[in-house]
């Protein structure tokens, strides 16, 4: 009897990620930027109204489609506790030592009530090579057979790092820096989206060299 069994990558779009890119199954790119925040709540009135303008001036300004990601992912304390108690044992003078051991229970009453968060935002950035360069693409035709040579790859990585790089310009004016993701690093987004249990813990796959650079 054959196995229905079905790969969690068949769920998954993409198809490889090359030089930073990731490139989709139905031969798109897409390029990712991770954005810094901004303590809006401690801006003054006036400081939030130009934000606010500036962003909306930013959005209208594009025309091409983006993603905004929001990450939220819990803070593990476990390993940081653990080394609090273990200063507090080594700890020879008593005052050190009773204000380390408040700390830790500071600490634990915060964890108890509630998970702490910590939240990344990025800007997932399209580029479709296959119609944007050629201009044309039948409709209903085989994805599949559409071929994304070296050529027309590096044409669009190109063009999509001109797409970026007008949004990162674009968010500048807003006051958020921002900065594209390495191979090594969409990995790991990716990774930690299907695997948030393990990522909360610091866990992550061992890369080749080669990505890592």
């Amino acid at each position: 009897m054959a196995s229905n069994k079905i790969a969690t990558q068949d769920f998954i779009p993409v198809e490889k990620i090359k030089e930073g890119i990731m490139i989709l199954k139905n031969q798109s790119l897409r390029g990712v930027l991770i954005v810094s925040s901004t303590n809006f709540g401690l801006k003054s009135a006036e400081e939030q109204t130009a934000i606010i303008y500036q962003f909306q001036n930013f959005l209208n300004s594009l025309d091409f489609q983006v993603q905004i990601l929001v990450q939220s992912r819990r803070i593990n304390m476990t390993g940081y506790i653990e080394k609090l108690k273990e200063m507090e044992k080594k700890q020879e003078n008593e005052l050190l030592k009773m204000q380390t051991a408040e700390y830790v229970k500071f600490i634990e009453e915060i964890i108890g009530g509630g998970s702490i968060m910590t939240k990344s935002f990025y800007i997932t950035v399209p580029y479709f090579p296959l119609t944007e360069l050629t201009n044309f693409m039948p409709e209903g035709e085989d994805n599949n057979k559409a071929q994304l040579t070296e050529q027309k790859f590096q044409a669009a990585k190109y063009q999509l790092y001109q797409r970026m790089e007008y949004i990162s310009l674009g968010l500048r004016r807003c006051g958020l820096k921002s900065a594209p993701l390495n191979t090594a690093e969409i990995i790991e987004l990716l990774w930690a989206s299907y695997h948030p249990s393990e990522a909360e813990y610091g866990y992550y796959p061992e890369l080749p060299p080669e990505l890592t650079k």
